[in-house]
């Protein structure tokens, strides 16, 4: 290793740390390395990053399915694994000194590794910001003593830390810029060589492995009765990993599944979102995506009980779904912990499948939704990090 701060071990190029902890985060953390990447190619990106981030250039350190973990009780089982993994990480990238470090979301694995840089001297940038507007608002405080600067991807944030005094730009959502402002469906059901007259409906369980166990067999029953109901009816699978991919294909089995007419993809979240009629979507980053494809879908979620109680004791909106945070009012039907059942699943996306004035009215609030996120963010995120990559 070079004695000059900010080059990478190894190699003399100016590093950059960065951590993402889930496949919506290494989906995020893709863009931002790309955009850039257009002004500073030469920069080294290391850390913790998924197969998108490394198609980019970055190196991981350690396996990013290690922080996919999700909900307070879930957590403790591999809170060890994950503290021995921050601190390992925090020691290579204080003896390396990169000139920036940057926590792509995971709040709870990152604040605490920014932090720590920051006390040491290290720039740090956090890319989104956590949900504060939604629960645990005291997190704030927190905030302010990780992040050297905030990245925002939601109007409504700017002026939360602009009260807090916490320094921050809002680059628009990275996704509204990327994905096409016009979805083709014949042109993703032609890369994914679907029958271009069938009715499909995508199912996205979730991209951890604890939401495959919890969501799948809700998926599969639910997916069962729509069957019954139209033998037509096709079913879209895209999974994040092998892991998920097997417990899905296991609950397959287990339920007596094996009948319906499913499509497994390894990835291919997008592509299923835009060939699709409709979906069933786990609550998270994928419900944005599904509004900002165009795509027409029912928010669903379960998690253990003592989780749901935490959580819903510290919330302070009346919506978990993204597309109706951001229009301010009931846009996706939202079936979650006692209300997740088959039945009632079923019925809301037979509404969607069929009613084609609810379709009509959930799109134009997606387009509404898509216009209020879209801005020129690779420029926008350039700027805001130039001062600590000179």
């Amino acid at each position: 290793m070079t004695s000059d701060q900010g080059t990478s071990i190894g190699s003399s190029r100016p590093s950059v740390g960065i951590v993402a902890g889930e496949a919506s985060g290494d989906l995020l953390g893709s863009l931002l390395i790309k955009s850039l990447r257009e002004q500073h190619d030469e920069l080294d990106f290391q850390g913790i990053a998924g197969a998108k981030m490394q198609a980019q250039g970055a190196r991981s350190l350690f396996p990013m399915e290690t922080l996919s973990v999700r909900g307070y009780v879930e957590a403790l089982a591999s809170l060890r694994k994950i503290l021995a993994i921050r601190r390992r990480l925090a020691g290579q990238l204080l003896k390396q000194r990169p000139r920036l470090f940057i926590g792509i979301d995971a709040p709870d694995f990152n604040l605490a590794l920014e932090t720590r840089l920051k006390r040491a001297g290290i720039p740090t940038v956090h890319f989104i910001s956590p949900s504060i507007w939604a629960w645990r608002k005291e997190r704030i405080h927190k905030i302010r003593k990780a992040v050297s600067h905030m990245l925002l991807i939601f109007p409504f944030e700017d002026a939360i830390y602009r009260d807090a005094g916490i320094p921050a730009t809002y680059v628009g959502h990275p996704l509204a810029y990327a994905l096409p402002a016009q979805p083709d469906r014949k042109a993703s059901r032609e890369k994914l060589g679907l029958n271009p007259e069938a009715t499909y409906l995508a199912l996205l369980p979730g991209s951890r492995q604890s939401e495959v166990q919890q969501l799948a067999v809700l998926f599969l029953e639910t997916a069962k009765r729509l069957h019954a109901e139209n033998p037509a009816l096709r079913f879209l699978v895209p999974l994040a990993t092998q892991e998920t991919r097997r417990l899905f294909e296991d609950a397959i089995h287990s339920q007596g599944a094996a009948e319906l007419p499913i499509r497994i993809l390894f990835g291919h979240s997008h592509d299923a979102l835009q060939a699709a009629d409709a979906a069933i979507v786990a609550s998270g980053t994928a419900t944005l995506e599904a509004a900002l494809l165009g795509c027409p879908h029912v928010i669903t979620y379960r998690v253990p009980w003592l989780t749901y109680k935490l959580m819903m004791s510290r919330a302070y909106l009346p919506w978990v779904g993204l597309p109706n945070i951001l229009a301010n009012r009931d846009v996706v039907p939202e079936l979650i912990q006692d209300q997740a059942k088959p039945e009632l699943l079923a019925a809301a996306i037979d509404r969607l499948l069929n009613d084609a004035d609810a379709r009509a009215t959930m799109l134009d609030a997606f387009t509404g939704i898509r216009n209020s996120l879209r801005r020129d963010t690779p420029r926008l995120i350039n700027t805001a990090l130039e001062p600590f990559l000179r």
